[in-house]
Formats: C-alpha cells, sequence, structure tokens
C-alpha cells in the first residue's frame, strides 16, 4: 500500500520522531500519534502512524517496514484503549513514588537521593505530559472528523471514552508535576535552614576564637613595652582580658538572640 501514497505522506507515516499529527486527504486520513509507554521504569516514545480509508484502518509496522491492515475502527480503538489503560497504571505508579518521596521529606535526616529521584520523576512526567497535549489535540480532531461524516462504524461513545482517559493522564501528569514543584519548594527550605545552621555554629565558633585571637596576636608583637612581659602573673592576666572580651562579645548576641526568640513566641 505504501507504494500508493505520496512520498512526502510516506515519509511522515516512517518518521518516529514525528510529531502527534491528523491529516485528511481525499479518499484516505492519517493519524499519528506519538504515545509514552513506561517499561523498565524508563519512558520509552512510541509512534504510532494509521491509516483509515472507508472505515478500515491500516497500521505502519516499523519493524517491518510496511502497512498492515489492522481491522475496523472498532479494533483500533480497542488497540488505543489497551495502550492508554495502561499508562494510566503507570501513572498511579508515578504517583505512589511521588508521595513516597513526599513521606521521605518528613523525616529529620534529609534523604541524599531526593534531587535525583525528583530530576527522574520531573523529567519523565513532563515528557509524558507534553506528549500526551500533543496526542490529544490530533486524537480530538480526528473524532471531529468522523462525527462529521457519520460514519455508521464509527463508535463515537467508544472513542470519546479513549479521548477522556488520555485527558485523564494529562491531569494525572500535571498533578504529579504540581505536587512536584511543592516538593522542590520544600525540600530547598530544608536545605536552607541546615545550611544556616551550619553558618550559625561556624559564626559561634568563629566568635569564640576572635577574642583570642586578638590577644594571641597583640602579646606576640616583637616590639618593646608590652604589658606584664616581666610579670609572673602576665599569662593569667591576659588569660582574665580574654575571657572579659569573650563575655561582652557574647552579651549583644545573647541579648539579641533572647529578643528575637520573645518574638517569635508571641
Amino acid at each position: 500500500m505504501l507504494h500508493l501514497l505520496d512520498p512526502l505522506i510516506i515519509e511522515d507515516i516512517k518518521n518516529p520522531e514525528h510529531p502527534s499529527d491528523f491529516i485528511v486527504k481525499d479518499s484516505f486520513v492519517i493519524l499519528i500519534l506519538r504515545l509514552p509507554e513506561v517499561k523498565d521504569n524508563i519512558v520509552h516514545i512510541t509512534s504510532y502512524s494509521f491509516i483509515v480509508q472507508d472505515d478500515k484502518v491500516y497500521l505502519y509496522n516499523r519493524e517491518l517496514h510496511d502497512i498492515k491492515e489492522l481491522g475496523s475502527l472498532a479494533e483500533m480503538n480497542q488497540f488505543l484503549d489497551t495502550k492508554i489503560d495502561n499508562l494510566i497504571k503507570e501513572m498511579k505508579q508515578y504517583h505512589y513514588e511521588v508521595d513516597q518521596l513526599e513521606e521521605s521529606l518528613y523525616d529529620t535526616n534529609l534523604d541524599n537521593t531526593f534531587m535525583q529521584k525528583w530530576l527522574v520523576y520531573k523529567k519523565d512526567l513532563s515528557l509524558i505530559y507534553r506528549l500526551l497535549f500533543q496526542a490529544e489535540l490530533s486524537f480530538e480532531l480526528f473524532i471531529s472528523h468522523h462525527k462529521r461524516r457519520n460514519s455508521s462504524s464509527f463508535e463515537e461513545l467508544a472513542y470519546a471514552d479513549v479521548y477522556e482517559h488520555v485527558k485523564r493522564i494529562q491531569d494525572l501528569a500535571q498533578m504529579a508535576i504540581d505536587k512536584l514543584n511543592s516538593l522542590y519548594d520544600f525540600y530547598r527550605a530544608k536545605v536552607d535552614e541546615k545550611m544556616n545552621r551550619n553558618v550559625y555554629y561556624l559564626t559561634l565558633l568563629s566568635g569564640i576564637f576572635l577574642p583570642l585571637t586578638l590577644i594571641t596576636g597583640f602579646f606576640g608583637m616583637n616590639t618593646g613595652g608590652l604589658l606584664w612581659v616581666n610579670d609572673h602573673h602576665g599569662t593569667l592576666k591576659a588569660v582574665g582580658v580574654a575571657l572579659v572580651l569573650e563575655v561582652l562579645f557574647f552579651l549583644p548576641f545573647l541579648f539579641l538572640n533572647k529578643q528575637k526568640t520573645k518574638k517569635h513566641k508571641r
């Protein structure tokens, strides 16, 4: 049958990268659907090229590089319904895994693999949504075309059911993407909180050694006339000065921290 088609049409049919599309010709119509299929937790893209002529459906076989008769419109509907139902099951699994990812955020210790999982889910779900969005538009044109033709063998309700399932998968994918975006914001907040806490501890540590560094640097100068050079208690006096400086340094800090704590309690 391929030799009866226009070369440009043949190119579109054979091209696995061709986006979902609906093409109307004088004696036949072509429906190209690029659908996602999840195998071994990996999203694969499969392109299906249907040729509908006089209520008979032909499908391009990519392995045999030829067009084979699929059957009637009802059989085409059953073929697509099986593919879409399998995808709905996979979407439920994605939602379950995203929920598990959400639960991991409630743990005290952050999961080190969170971002890796998040990126995989976001990439897969975004790809599924994009493919289904294009497929939905093409499939809607296909249904509208057969409605206008009033084809006796066109099962409008059955195809409407497949179309509704495609829309449902889109909605499920969008819901999962929205949840992933919220989880990312929550994750970033926890990471920022952890980082701020680490910076806080480093600031305290630096503050402890700042007066000591000042005293050490002062008494380490190679100049004459330094205080307590010949004093037997000079070391104790230097330590005492360091402790006083420590207290003077931390008093404002403790006061500000106490004020902030009271404010949060209110």
